[in-house]
């Protein structure tokens, strides 16, 4: 797993930077700050991926399993659909964005209850 969660960090961090330079320079969004939000979770918690491939090295188990899937999840459902959103203006992809952002902080929660247990 250890090299699993690093290299999807390693991969996701690599994409944020590229759609971030990509909605910066070459795209004429109505909602530029949609784009940048995105890209900025994006790359956060490409980090926290990094983090959690350390973090398996000395706990791994169930928690930072649960950890690293809910952190892709979550890339893919918010900033996905804030990418979604800023290139094609259709609101409705919004109901998605919340879900991801759960995800998200569920996987903090099981990266603190890995470290505490």
């Amino acid at each position: 797993m250890t090299r699993f969660f690093f290299a999807a960090g390693a991969l996701s961090a690599g994409l944020a930077v590229l759609l971030g330079a990509f909605g910066a320079h070459w795209l004429d969004l109505t909602h530029p700050e949609t784009w940048t939000t995105a890209a900025g979770y994006q790359m956060s918690h490409a980090v926290g991926l990094l983090v959690l491939a350390w973090a398996w090295t000395r706990w791994g188990g169930p928690w930072i399993r649960a950890a690293g899937m809910l952190f892709i999840a979550g890339m893919v459902l918010f900033s996905g659909s804030l990418y979604m959103l800023a290139l094609t203006n259709i609101t409705a992809v919004g109901v998605i964005t919340p879900v991801g952002g759960l995800c998200l902080m569920a996987g903090w929660g099981c990266l603190v209850a890995a470290a505490v247990r």
